[in-house]
């Protein structure tokens, strides 16, 4: 009888020590998230304003190009800036909608993980 009790008390630190260990790694996890969310922020808005300024300048080295070369009643200059403006805009939107469900996701991943415990 004296064997059982050792035996649930056994069960019941092992169960305790893996209960903080796996709380331990979360805080761990978290820490780590923390200091990579910090620079994938700053590396999103440098990846949101080259998508967007990289296309606008494309659109208008080419507008300009084609006004030097072919005379128009359109100014391609202008023309080809908007379009490379809302292709980069476009193309930032689409990354932010990535990240956006990729984030998502990995909240999702925790609340399961924080319901099992």
């Amino acid at each position: 009888m004296t064997e059982r009790k050792s035996d649930q008390g056994e069960d019941v630190y092992f169960r305790l020590s893996e209960k903080i260990a796996q709380k331990e790694a979360r805080k761990l996890r978290a820490r780590h998230r923390k200091k990579l969310s910090n620079y994938l922020g700053l590396s999103m808005y440098g990846m949101v304003g080259w998508s967007i300024a990289v296309t606008t300048l494309l659109g208008l080295a080419l507008g300009y190009w084609i006004d030097a070369r072919w005379q128009s009643p359109i100014s391609w200059t202008l023309t080809l800036f908007f379009v490379g403006l809302i292709m980069g805009c476009l193309n930032a939107w689409y990354w932010i909608k990535l990240e956006q469900e990729k984030i998502e996701k990995e909240l999702e991943e925790i609340r399961k993980l924080e319901e099992d415990d």
